[in-house]
């Protein structure tokens, strides 16, 4: 059997929304004949078949597991067999903690090909090529993988938009052998942000880079924020340093601007991990002293300009 497998991920009952932007990322890598399988590993896998009930998915492949949240060792031997069992072409997994534990150590018990922070999966003249970051996300490093019957991909969120029309796909039972695990999960701790801010929710953002150059910048910035009815974001240097809280981080590992339909981005170089969060917004105004800087690259309206001088104005007219 060939085709593609996803693997879902979910956390304390919620079905995690990179599980959706997996099977975006599936549609991309079928070939006449394949089929998109998705499985869901968990205490009670049924609550979330609903949920993947999406357009793109061919089968639901539901697992039950004995631990109530991620275990590395069920995973691991869980998906083994399940893989071992179908020898699809490609497995894809979320780029996240959770793989972490797991992904690699599959592939390279069993010889399979991998790669991981791919936000690019293509075929290319039929063979499958990977596209993910390098040297600190200065590159983009293209993949290949000769001789490898299977492959895994561990995919980067907020990348590709996830499918909206629901689907009827068939559901199947696959038990997984059992297993010992070597960890035993006690309960979660939330760690406070600092901030009640809900990044994820907001309409209007207006996002500060490290173009601001200082702390001590930052209150005109969150001041012309309120004024014009914008909720004030940050890339990752500036919530790094302190100036923000991480809550309002915009980026691949901060919050994606997935509410967002305007966005003003001052200061902001435009690395990968920043678009992350921000490429799906339908209308974005960068402005930056560099006209290379790639938030050019995905901004409908772009300004080189101070943004100070342009901050400055925008004040004026509020």
């Amino acid at each position: 059997m060939s085709g593609i497998l996803v693997i879902a991920e979910q956390r304390r009952g919620e079905l995690r929304p990179v599980s959706l932007e997996l099977l975006a990322a599936a549609q991309g890598l079928r070939r006449a004949g394949d089929e998109v399988a998705v499985a869901i590993l968990a205490e009670s896998p049924d609550i979330f078949v609903g949920s993947l009930r999406l357009a793109g998915a061919d089968e639901i492949v539901t697992i039950k597991t004995g631990a109530r949240e991620f275990d590395p060792d069920t995973f691991e031997s869980a998906i083994g067999a399940l893989i071992a069992q179908r020898s699809p072409d490609v497995v894809l997994v979320a780029h996240s903690v959770d793989s972490f534990g797991y992904a690699a150590a599959l592939a390279a018990r069993h010889g399979w090909g991998f790669a991981t922070d791919v936000f690019i999966a293509q075929r290319i003249d039929g063979e499958l090529v990977a596209t993910r970051g390098g040297y600190g996300q200065k590159v983009s490093v293209e993949v290949d993988f000769p001789g490898r019957s299977t492959v895994v991909l561990a995919i980067r969120g907020n990348v590709f938009k996830p499918p909206e029309q629901p689907a009827e796909p068939r559901i199947t039972v696959f038990d997984a052998p059992a297993v010992q695990s070597r960890a035993v999960g006690r309960n979660f701790i939330e760690l406070s942000a600092g901030d009640d801010v809900d990044m994820t929710a907001a309409e209007f953002i207006l996002t500060i880079g490290r173009g601001i150059g200082e702390e001590a910048k930052v209150p005109q910035f969150r001041e012309l924020a309120d004024a014009v009815g914008a909720t004030l974001g940050c890339s990752r240097p500036i919530a790094d340093a302190g100036w923000l809280p991480k809550s309002r981080q915009v980026g691949q590992s901060g919050k994606t601007a997935s509410a967002c339909k305007l966005y003003v981005a001052m200061g902001v170089s435009g690395a990968i991990q920043h678009l992350a969060g921000m490429k799906h917004v339908s209308t974005i105004v960068a402005v930056n002293t560099d006209a290379e800087a790639s938030i050019f690259s995905v901004a409908k309206y772009g300004i080189v300009g101070d943004i100070f001088e342009i901050a400055e104005e925008l004040r004026r007219l509020f």
